[in-house]
């Protein structure tokens, strides 16, 4: 599907104080809206996803998935600091003509929030049926039900929370410190950071995986040799193949913003917040998940009003909200039974 560029009308306001000038937000859409304009799903990507969600969602979304074009209005839109069309530390300054990169604002998750409502109202969608996100998207997507509590009728929350937890910033800053020990970061261009961001992947993988999922799939078959094992090849693969699609200055900023996620700030604390919403809520945790535990889609299950939790046993960890398709898929069509049963 193309990709549309949405240019806000106005600076944004940055929850840091500065002004974001002239800000691009890429989105892709499938599907048509039909005449009462209520089949709109939103789908919000975790961190280096991007707008092409039946690309990095195909068991989800797509001609006979769970959220099918051919019945539903399909909107993904990239957040902002990312480098796959929305404006980030890599897009030219329209006044300069160069490049920020590490001069790129402090972004907060409500920052990205803000640039999706901009573009919310621009394409005129008053309302949406399902919003919903995992990860980073999930962070954006409660945050936004929180924000907007009048728009959205279901809200699907998968491996994500209320507040990133210290265990979640601890990881996200050994990531960063990966980089910043690259000294071409500092060089500010484009390939900067490049043998960091490697590293920083690698790291990260520990965190979206799980020991059983490594065991499974990254032991030695037969004799073990003596170096060159088939997990460190794996996590070097996996460093490189991030490397080779996004960038590092990017990687810093959307990250930060996942630290800065809490829904309860300046709003009385994550319960008060959490009861402002009210669409019908399906909260996804996994079991195995040590990344986003499912102690904290419990604590949004408890605090959502009339929440539905569902648990998924998925020996993936905190991948598995990109890839047990099935279950997730069997989720959803108890919740919308459940829901509408009436």
């Amino acid at each position: 599907m193309p990709t549309h560029q949405f240019q806000l009308p106005q600076p944004l306001p940055l929850e840091n104080g500065v002004r974001l000038a002239h800000p691009e937000v890429a989105y892709q859409t499938w599907g048509q809206l039909n005449a009462a304009r209520d089949n709109v799903v939103w789908v919000c990507h975790a961190l280096t996803a991007n707008a092409d969600v039946a690309d990095w969602w195909p068991g989800l979304v797509g001609p006979g998935r769970y959220f099918d074009p051919a019945d539903w209005f399909i909107v993904c839109a990239n957040v902002l600091g990312s480098c796959y069309g929305s404006t980030g530390p890599l897009t030219p300054n329209p006044i300069t003509g160069r490049a920020t990169f590490q001069e790129f604002p402090l972004l907060t998750i409500r920052d990205m929030v803000a640039a999706h409502e901009a573009l919310r109202a621009e394409l005129g969608l008053a309302r949406v049926h399902t919003l919903i996100g995992g990860s980073l998207g999930g962070q954006q997507a409660v945050e936004w039900a929180v924000q907007q509590p009048q728009v959205f009728e279901n809200l699907v929350l998968l491996a994500t929370n209320a507040r990133h937890s210290a265990w979640g910033i601890a990881f996200n800053e050994a990531q960063r410190l990966a980089i910043f020990a690259d000294a071409t970061f500092q060089q500010n261009s484009p390939a900067g950071g490049a043998a960091g961001l490697q590293a920083a992947r690698a790291v990260a993988l520990l965190s979206y995986r799980s020991y059983q999922a490594y065991d499974r799939t990254q032991t030695e078959p037969t004799d073990e040799p003596l170096t060159n094992f088939r997990a460190a090849a794996y996590q070097r693969y996996q460093g490189d193949k991030l490397a080779a699609r996004f960038d590092a200055y990017s990687y810093v900023t959307l990250t930060r913003a996942m630290d800065s996620h809490h829904v309860g700030r300046g709003r009385g604390g994550v319960a008060a917040a959490l009861s402002r919403v009210r669409a019908r809520t399906l909260v996804i945790g996994i079991t195995s998940d040590g990344l986003f535990p499912v102690t904290e889609q419990l604590l949004l299950a408890r605090h959502v009003p009339g929440a539905m939790y569902a648990e998924m046993d998925s020996a993936y960890g905190h991948d598995g909200f990109l890839l047990e398709a099935a279950q997730i898929t069997h989720f959803l069509e108890r919740f919308h039974s459940l829901t509408y049963a009436h």
